[in-house]
């Protein structure tokens, strides 16, 4: 299961947030967690303990083991569970999840691909159910999807009253659309949804300044 760049923007960008919102997280939730990657990014910015739950075996034991290799070993714990079976008799500030993608496409030989990259493991609407019944009162939801499900996303997370409070649009360049969309969620009323936009790389195909700026605390090569 590949680290991937909209995965990145993902978990620099809900760091941030928490950062610049100076929230108080006390726990939060990483729902399909694969190799680990959003949960050892939040752990860099919070004192937060994260719970990080996966389906897949194989990828619960490669997050397990990035885990112990970190310095944040001891606020992150992975479980090689299934998300409608997680029973975990507390509810969390912050639930991320960067879900399945590529809904109705055509299916990989490798079961474990097919759960990561598709929803033959959790459908969007269950996702939205596993995590409204998680989610501590005041708490915020964040979650990765391709673009072009993400009104459809915002439209069905209102049947569970979780209000879209914070919305990122992500292209690879001026010339390409948008193809990914970063949806923050709250059950507390909302008055104007905070919009913004974010270009991976410039015409020249170096990333952008606003790109580095996200990413520097995470790739090392800036």
């Amino acid at each position: 299961m590949k680290v991937c760049t909209d995965a990145c923007v993902f978990g620099a960008h809900v760091a941030e947030h928490i950062s610049k919102e100076s929230l108080q997280v006390g726990n939060i939730l990483d729902i399909g967690t694969g190799t680990g990657l959003l949960s050892v990014m939040l752990a860099q910015i919070t004192t937060a303990k994260i719970d990080a739950i996966e389906i897949d075996a194989f990828a619960a034991a490669q997050a397990g083991e990035n885990f112990e290799r970190s310095p944040w070993k001891e606020r992150l714990h992975v479980i090689n569970i299934n998300a409608l079976e997680f029973q975990p008799g507390k509810k969390y500030d912050f639930i991320i999840t960067n879900p399945p993608f590529f809904e109705d496409a055509l299916l990989s030989p490798d079961e474990g691909k097919n759960k990561a990259k598709h929803d033959t493991g959790l459908t969007l609407e269950e996702l939205l159910m596993v995590s409204d019944h998680h989610l501590a009162d005041g708490g915020l939801f964040a979650v990765l999807l391709p673009y072009h499900r993400a009104n459809y996303f915002i439209t069905t997370a209102q049947e569970y009253k979780l209000r879209l409070v914070k919305k990122l649009l992500l292209q690879h360049t001026t010339k390409h659309p948008w193809f990914r969309a970063v949806l923050y969620f709250t059950r507390e009323p909302v008055m104007d949804v905070a919009e913004e936009e974010l270009t991976i790389k410039n015409v020249e195909g170096n990333y952008t300044n606003a790109f580095t700026k996200l990413l520097k605390d995470y790739y090392l090569d800036f």
